[in-house]
């Protein structure tokens, strides 16, 4: 527990929506892929008077004075990141991922610039070029898709990558549960003289820990978020050829962002240096082995995976065969203390807001101690939820198990 004092006595309105919150995070199971819990450490570095300090600039090139010790966090945290992922230069500015992407874009395109990214409902993103987000506005995206087997479809990509000849290619995703075949992607990008960008914020703590390909050498540009199965602060960093610093850098500040907030660059700082231990490249490998025991045991239980299974931390069902939409399984699933996120999937008759699948993901159980007798115990749990979703009664029975489960592994503070 951290060792909270002012608040409760200042603010006990707030504070008892915090400690509710806490509980329910200690009681309750989170499958969603995208959330993680972060180590002590990275919580207490986002509560210090780093807070307070404004820092517009980088290290030594600051346009506000008193940044001498300021501009010795962020060097140490960009220090860090380049020895976990082998990078050239690191940005370590961005607020977040989706701003990551934007500073990304606007530092190497020009507004109208074509880009190809993969359709979200293959397992895209939304600032991937979605019509409805800033990407797809700003930018002219063309999109690819995933095969009727669920990988990326290189002979498709390569053939719209000629005919259409973006300036920029995409990989990276936020539903897709295979390796992605970076260099595969490279060659066809090379061919036509784009700029590749890789947007690993899912699986970069997969990658720290040595447990898929890195693309930081591979691609021009990668960006990731700092929490998922990193386990830090929610946040971004963007990383890149040395040819394309000075331009990247320029992109986030100051062309689309003001002063950094520094405690949570030193909370990134944190992250990098716990997932440059040996013991992470553990967690790493136990986060995938999870995904895949709880895959393996959903299709078994009579539910349709897509691609068949996964090689990270999440995978996708595809409901349509049990004639359930995934909003009507978050809501079961919730009534029993199991946060998970809808997803759609490819060419979902489903609008995104209630689509046709659910997305699972094992960064934060794993974080909690989870094996794989734990996972394959989970997902009969939730098969039994969705099946018996209109029981009162069975569901709580179902949410006295997860109790247990959580009760079994306890969060980290």
């Amino acid at each position: 527990m951290l060792n909270y004092q002012s608040l409760p006595k200042q603010d006990p309105e707030l504070w008892q929506l915090i400690q509710a919150e806490q509980q329910r995070q200690a009681e309750e199971l989170e499958l969603i892929a995208s959330e993680n819990y972060t180590s002590p450490a990275v919580l207490e570095a986002m509560a210090t008077v780093l807070a307070n300090k404004y820092s517009e600039g980088y290290p030594s090139k600051r346009y506000y004075g008193g940044n001498q010790i300021i501009d010795q966090v962020e060097a140490l945290c960009v220090a860090r990141a380049k020895q976990l992922f082998f990078a050239e230069h690191v940005n370590v500015q961005p607020l977040s991922g989706s701003p990551a992407n934007m500073a990304i874009y606007l530092a190497l395109l020009q507004p109208g610039d074509k880009i190809m990214g993969l359709k979200l409902d293959h397992g895209g993103h939304l600032s991937h070029g979605h019509p409805v987000n800033f990407s797809g506005k700003l930018f002219n995206f063309v999109q690819y898709e995933v095969g009727t087997d669920g990988y990326i479809d290189l002979v498709q990509l390569k053939e719209m990558a000629l005919a259409e000849k973006p300036k920029m290619i995409l990989a990276g995703y936020s539903a897709y549960s295979r390796e992605i075949p970076w260099q595969a992607i490279q060659d066809i990008a090379t061919s036509i003289g784009a700029i590749t960008v890789a947007d690993i914020s899912h699986t970069a703590g997969l990658i720290a820990g040595k447990r898929l390909t890195n693309p930081v050498p591979i691609f021009d540009v990668v960006m990731t978020t700092t929490h998922k199965t990193l386990r830090g602060p929610r946040g971004a960093i963007i990383m890149c050829q040395e040819k394309y610093a000075k331009d990247i850098d320029k992109g986030v500040f100051p062309g689309l962002q003001g002063g950094p907030h520094e405690h949570i660059i030193a909370a990134k700082a944190v992250a990098f240096a716990e997932a440059l231990q040996p013991s992470f490249a553990d967690y790493a490998q136990q986060v995938i082995v999870n995904a895949q025991a709880m895959a393996k045991e959903f299709i078994t239980l009579g539910y349709t995976v897509l691609s068949g299974g996964t090689d990270t931390h999440l995978f996708v069902i595809d409901l349509q065969n049990k004639k359930l939409i995934g909003k009507t399984v978050e809501t079961a699933l919730e009534s029993i203390g199991v946060s998970i996120s809808r997803s759609t999937v490819p060419h979902d008759p489903q609008p995104p807001y209630n689509p046709s699948g659910i997305r699972l993901g094992t960064p934060a159980i794993t974080t909690r101690g989870f094996k794989e007798k734990d996972c394959m115990e989970l997902a009969r749990i939730i098969d039994q939820a969705i099946t018996n979703r209109d029981d009162s009664q069975q569901l709580n029975n179902l949410k006295q198990k997860v109790k247990d489960l959580c009760t079994q592994h306890p969060l980290p503070y």
